[in-house]
Order: structure tokens, then C-alpha cells, then sequence
């Protein structure tokens, strides 16, 4: 496979830079070959996905799952690669006329979705042979129409292989619908360049219902003067009703601390109105809104070496909480782990030396990580110490990586 692929790529390099000679004819048939090897290259890439996926190569590296390992080696966008492996699970899944389609370059990826979920959808309502049927009639249909269409068409699919079941099956069709809709719920958060954040997402029915009750009578403008839009508005509102659940204290914990918005500055530079702040996810605010948040904040003292480097700080204990995890999430900034991007919210305060074996509970031994690496660690051959300029590293193990380079997360921004 791997001699083939290397001939398709020397091939594909090949016709680069030729295209812009051909004639007009020629260039459509080239760009109907290229679209049909396209498809045909996501089928390998989709199986060698699926094949990785199964023998667990990615925890075996210390990923936390396939989709983390894929972005690091492929640098993807985590949301790509999480993309990349429902997507190898949907074609594994899928009837073989559906896999030989896509491998022929007949239908693309998200045809590929569209049919195997209502193919399963008529297998339930009207058995194997129906099924069946439906694979040959669906893909007859990706040839003429894109996904959605596709998709809008699939609802009626058994008025055409299955008639006599339709209308019973009408109803079956809803309920499978109503349980994808629950299955493909979900929220993504995305970290821009800048600090910001991008929402995007699928709410259910009943989270719509919640979300629109919470922030409607919010997004109302205040006045003739509200010159804000009705995007800003419900921006407004959503982070209102943030700031509400905040200020009720019935949030659980959060990684040993309440929840809570957290702001690293210099004292002096906040009584002289100077100083901007860092939040512990790491992107930093200007001095007015490090005061406007500080008018409504506890202030916790940290102690800083002249590097920047946070000093220990508290009483000696085992659990590493109160002003040592700050210190600790001011130098780590998140999980430590190499090529993990969790926030320090979701870490936990880790003994390099047990404590159990004689480890204190120091800046010097402890480091940040997640729930899974922090697993990782306890139970792999990973060894964790701190570099010369107190930050920590990673010593592979031998079998993966024979000359044991230690490595250091790169993800999260330092000051």
C-alpha cells in the first residue's frame, strides 16, 4: 500500500503544475478525476483511520484518544480529527455497497453519512431486504443530488423500497430522528488567536427551549440609545446568565477550586490603575477590565521569583489546592503533558514524587495534568522532571523513543 500510495503522489505532484495548459474541455475532466480520486483517497485514509483507531495506537503513544493523536501527527484541527474517526466508524459501519461507492469515487464522505444512517433507519423499520434496496436506490440518488438533499429525500426512501410499510414506518423514522438529534448534540468551544472564544453547535429540543427561556428576555435593547445588534445582544445575554450561575454558588468544583473566573496581576499595578492581568486560560486583559472584574473578587497573594517563576506558597499538605495550584496553574498554564490541550480546569496538582514515598507538597514537585494523563503517567513508563528552568518535561518511554528525548508541551502559552 505504502509503494502504491507513493506512486499516486508523485503522479498527483505531477499534474500540478500542467493544468493551467489544458484546454477548457480537459480541465472539467480533469477536475471529475480529481474529485473521483479524491473520494477514493478519503476511503484508504478513512479505513487506515478506523484500522488505528482499533488497535488502540493512540493511547498505546499516550494520546488521550485517536482524534488528539491524529491532530498532532496530521496537525489537524481537534474538531477535523474527531471529524476523521466517526467518520472511519460510519464507513466500517456501513453496508458494502456504500464502502465500494465511496472507493469508486461515486459518492463523497458526507453522502456516505447520509446513507448509512438511513439505511440503518430502514433496516430497523423494514428489514434487511428493504434495506438492501435502499442502498441501491441512495446511491443512484448521490450521483444526482448533495448531501442535504440526499438527506431530505432519505425521509421518504421507503415510499420507493418498501411501500407497503411507509406510513407505519413514517412514525419509527421520527423517533430515530428525535434519538440522533439527542445523539448529536453538542457544543464546541474554540480558541481564537486573540483570547476569544467561537461557539458553534447543535442544542435539542429541550436545550433550545432552556437556552431561548434563559436568554430572550435579556436580548431586549435597554433603550432608544442600545446601538448594540441582536448578535452582540445575545452575546450579552449568554454571558449575563454565566455571570448569575457564577454568583449562585451551586456550581461544583471545577479542578479543586469553585468555579470562578481567575486573574493573575501585579498588585501595584492594579492600585495605580497600570497593571493589565492574565487569565489562567492564558489570554490577557487590559487594566480597566482587570479592575472592573476586581470591584467583585477576592485577592489572592502570590509570591513571584525575579524570572517570573511562582515561589511555594501555603502550608505543607498533601492535596495540592489553594494559593500552591495557583502558583501551580500560573506555571504550567494547563495540562503539562506533551501535545495536550486541556485547560487547567480540567487538571489536577500531580506529585512528581509521590507523597506517599516522601514527596512535599511543593511547586518543585508538582505538576499539572489532566484526568487522562495524570492516569497515564501513574500507570505508563513515562517519566516526568523538572528542566533547568523549573518547567516540566517528559522522558518518553524506550520503546517510543529510543533515545528518550524529554519533551515539553507546547500548547499552552507562557508569559
Amino acid at each position: 500500500m505504502i509503494d502504491a500510495l507513493e506512486q499516486a503522489d508523485a503522479a498527483v505532484a505531477a499534474c500540478f503544475d500542467t493544468a493551467a495548459w489544458a484546454s477548457e474541455p480537459d480541465l472539467v475532466a480533469a477536475l471529475d478525476a480529481a474529485h473521483r480520486l479524491e473520494q477514493r483517497l478519503a476511503a484508504v485514509k478513512l479505513s487506515l483511520v478506523r484500522e488505528l483507531d482499533g488497535r488502540g495506537t493512540a493511547t498505546a503513544q499516550g494520546a488521550s484518544s485517536t482524534a488528539v493523536w491524529l491532530r498532532d501527527r496530521l496537525r489537524l484541527g481537534v474538531g477535523v480529527a474527531r471529524r476523521l474517526v466517526e467518520l472511519a466508524a460510519t464507513l466500517d459501519a456501513a453496508p458494502p455497497g456504500v464502502r465500494e461507492a465511496l472507493a469508486g469515487g461515486v459518492v463523497d464522505v458526507e453522502q456516505v453519512r447520509v446513507i448509512a444512517e438511513t439505511v440503518e433507519t430502514v433496516h430497523a423499520s423494514a428489514g434487511a431486504e428493504a434495506a438492501d434496496k435502499a442502498v441501491g436506490v441512495l446511491v443512484d440518488w448521490a450521483t444526482q443530488f448533495d448531501a442535504a438533499l440526499l438527506r431530505k429525500l432519505g425521509t421518504r426512501i421507503l415510499d420507493h423500497v418498501a411501500p407497503d410499510v411507509a406510513d407505519a414506518a413514517a412514525e419509527a423514522a421520527l423517533r430515530a430522528q428525535e434519538s440522533r438529534a439527542a445523539r448529536d448534540r453538542h457544543i464546541t468551544i474554540s480558541e481564537q488567536t486573540d483570547g476569544r472564544l467561537r461557539l458553534a453547535g447543535i442544542l435539542d429540543t429541550e436545550a433550545a427551549a432552556a437556552l431561548r427561556a434563559a436568554i430572550d428576555p435579556l436580548t431586549t435593547p435597554t433603550g432608544p440609545d442600545d446601538t448594540r445588534t441582536p448578535g452582540q445582544r445575545r452575546h450579552d445575554a449568554l454571558v449575563d446568565v454565566c455571570r448569575l450561575a457564577l454568583r449562585s454558588g451551586e456550581l461544583p468544583e471545577n479542578g479543586g477550586d469553585l468555579a470562578q473566573v481567575v486573574v493573575t496581576t501585579d498588585y501595584d499595578g492594579l492600585t495605580r490603575q497600570l497593571g493589565t492581568g492574565a487569565l489562567d486560560i492564558g489570554p490577557h486583559l487590559t487594566p480597566e477590565a482587570v479592575r472592573r472584574l476586581a470591584c467583585d473578587a477576592s485577592i489572592l497573594p502570590a509570591v513571584l521569583g525575579g524570572t517570573g517563576q511562582p515561589l511555594d506558597v501555603g502550608r505543607q499538605r498533601r492535596l495540592i489546592s489553594g494559593p500552591l495550584r495557583r502558583a501551580l496553574v500560573l506555571r504550567d498554564r494547563g495540562c503539562a503533558f506533551p501535545g495536550c490541550d486541556r485547560p487547567p480546569r480540567w487538571c489536577d496538582g500531580h506529585h512528581i514524587r509521590h507523597w506517599a514515598d516522601g514527596g512535599t507538597t511543593c511547586l518543585a514537585n508538582a505538576v499539572l495534568l489532566c484526568g487522562h494523563h495524570h492516569r497515564h503517567l501513574h500507570h505508563g513508563d513515562w517519566i516526568v522532571q523538572l528542566g533547568g528552568d523549573g518547567h516540566p518535561e517528559f522522558v518518553p518511554p524506550a520503546w517510543l523513543d529510543p533515545e528518550q528525548v524529554p519533551r515539553r508541551n507546547q500548547y499552552h502559552p507562557r508569559r
